[in-house]
């Protein structure tokens, strides 16, 4: 038997979980830049907020209804997300962290008769330890699983927890479910099974497997046999090798010099370079771009980019940010208003299968950068980094309604006052 276990409403979740006051209040959260709105508390999708859509667009609504709005604090949301897997991993040793807020759990051993207070118990050991709300669904193959998911979250007399293993209930269910919110079909698939009248996931079910391996290949007919309850997806417990890093920012307003550009590759740089080092990887090519606001018309328009080899892989921040300033100097040019820039991580291999015979000083870049590491993660993100990367980073996306840090940062931590 396999769970599915998904925090509810996850961002919006974490901002309550510090702030009482925002309880039964309507919660959403921005994107990058306050752009778009990405997480919606129930309170917040029952009044008409829409996921995706831009913040500009919402402010009437949000404002009628005093809508709660943070801007996204990917610090904290990450922290909440590894205590709530290490709860997890408390109750069953064969989990796959499929999101930041979703895994998928093996129930192996477990008696049904006892899934019910099992499930439940997970609920609220999360809920007393951390805070969040979580649902849970249970079936016999993984997709099944998301299907009991969907239904602990949107029947509320389920009380969160939906077993999906008795085969009439199944049916009933899949012959009640869209096919376009089966795990695995999107919108342009669902649109062409709609037009050969196959319109909930019973439909599909039933339809002929030759047929759906004929126009969906094999990774429609293992839905199918999922559905079915045979189980075709195993557990991903050790994730697969990532072949790229990359990490971009649009800046909160258009940057211009050289100076400020180079502050935000560094930064971005770093953060690539603390990825690497996090999964145990290095790298060997770097891609580096920057590009204007292609939106605005009335501003020159210019995009470029450019590849670096390194001379052996790494992941040493010094050695990374300075190929990555070299590069910007190559293809930065004046007069020109940039909205964006990133750098993107290519050809990675894993840190211990490297022997490089022409390396040299892999053992002191090796200490300086887990020293590196140690100091950030016990002060807090950027306590110690490198003088490219300024200090009042004009440049940086805007974030005018961001929480505190209460988990990661000393200074943020919540004051009792007696």
């Amino acid at each position: 038997m396999y769970s599915l276990i998904d925090c509810n409403s996850f961002y919006a979740s974490c901002e309550r979980i510090f702030n009482p006051r925002l309880f039964s209040k309507a919660v959403v959260v921005l994107s990058n830049n306050d752009g778009c709105i990405i997480a919606r508390s129930d309170e917040a999708k029952k009044i008409g907020i829409k996921m995706g859509e831009p913040y500009f667009k919402a402010k009437n609504i949000i404002k009628k209804n005093n809508v709660q709005v943070f801007s996204s604090n990917y610090s904290l949301y990450g922290d909440i997300s590894q205590r709530v897997m290490e709860i997890l991993s408390r109750f069953s040793p064969e989990i796959e962290i499929y999101s930041i807020d979703e895994a998928f759990l093996k129930f192996d051993g477990i008696n049904k008769g006892d899934l019910y207070d099992y499930c439940h118990n997970i609920r609220q050991t999360i809920k007393k330890w951390v805070g969040i709300p979580v649902s849970i669904g249970v079936g016999n193959t993984k997709t099944l699983a998301k299907v009991a998911n969907r239904i602990a979250k949107n029947d509320k007399k389920r009380k969160g927890v939906c077993i999906l293993l008795d085969s009439a209930e199944i049916s009933l269910e899949l012959a009640n479910l869209d096919v376009a919110e089966v795990w695995g079909i999107g919108k342009k698939l669902s649109k062409f099974l709609k037009q050969n009248n196959i319109c909930c996931a019973n439909d599909f079910v039933q339809r002929d497997r030759r047929w759906i391996r004929q126009h969906m290949g094999v990774v429609g007919e293992r839905i199918s046999m999922e559905l079915l309850g045979f189980s075709c997806l195993s557990l991903e417990m050790i994730p697969n090798l990532r072949k790229n890093c990359c990490v971009s920012r649009s800046f909160g307003s258009p940057v211009e010099t050289i100076n400020d550009l180079s502050e935000s590759v560094a930064c971005y740089a770093t953060r690539a370079s603390e990825k690497l080092r996090e999964e145990e990887l290095v790298t060997s090519v770097m891609s580096l771009f920057l590009l204007t606001n292609h939106f605005n018309k009335n501003d020159p328009q210019y995009s470029n980019s450019v590849k670096i080899q390194f001379d052996y892989p790494t992941n040493d921040t010094i050695i990374i940010v300075k190929k990555a300033l070299q590069g910007l100097r190559k293809i930065y040019r004046p007069g020109y208003r940039y909205k964006k820039a990133g750098v993107i991580m290519l050809d990675l291999s894993i840190e211990s299968n490297i022997q490089g015979l022409f390396e040299t000083d892999r053992i002191k870049s090796k200490s300086l950068m887990k020293s590196f590491d140690l100091i950030n993660f016990r002060y807090g993100s950027d306590t110690i980094c490198t003088a490219a990367e300024g200090v009042k980073k004009l440049w940086s996306m805007q974030r005018q309604r961001i929480s505190p840090c209460y988990t990661t940062r000393f200074s943020d931590l919540l004051k009792v006052k007696s």
